[in-house]
């Protein structure tokens, strides 16, 4: 068995796309996954599955959504070892001590031609980003709420991403882990 972290983008957000997590555990179950963890009610999954094409999981998964609830959410599944690393590159470990502040975005696909320089031009005094191949990192001490940084990077990027906090982060690696 596999190990894999599935982060769901737009569930259970502002009433829409509801999906309470012992559902998505059932869905789950259904397609073959086991020993099914979830954290808080924004979809944050940690299973294990003999599957090892995460492309066609992640398809399964939204199919499923889609044919039970009418919608079709967005996903990423990650390998421990990927989380690990993404955690492990943090450039800001000043952060990691206020984690509402330190925010991931995780990336569909590597951005062919982000807007770097557009970026920079939005950041205030305190904020700071960096960007490797498939991890938006974003360092928001004031806060991402009225961030004009945080408002663009997923189109500035032009690639598809989901974002989750490092308290989070951290949380999922350690269900994932244990």
């Amino acid at each position: 068995m596999n190990t894999y972290i599935v982060l769901f983008r737009g569930i259970n957000v502002g009433g829409k796309n509801i999906l309470p997590m012992k559902e998505l555990t059932a869905i789950l179950e259904r397609l073959g996954c086991k020993n099914i963890r979830t954290y808080i009610q924004s979809g944050n999954v940690v299973l294990e599955t003999g599957n090892k094409n995460t492309a066609q999981l992640s398809k399964n998964i939204s199919a499923e959504i889609n044919k039970l609830h009418r919608f079709t959410p967005a996903i990423q599944i990650l390998t421990l070892k990927e989380l690990e690393k993404i955690v492990e590159n943090n450039p800001f470990p000043e952060a990691v001590n206020d984690p509402k502040t330190l925010h991931i975005g995780f990336l569909d696909s590597i951005p062919k031609n982000p807007g770097l320089q557009k970026l920079e031009s939005l950041k205030t005094a305190t904020e700071n980003f960096q960007l490797t191949d498939k991890a938006f990192y974003l360092h928001a001490p004031e806060g991402i709420g009225r961030s004009k940084l945080a408002a663009n990077s997923e189109r500035l990027l032009g690639v598809s991403m989901t974002d989750r906090n490092w308290r989070t982060v951290c949380k999922i690696m350690e269900m994932a882990e244990g």
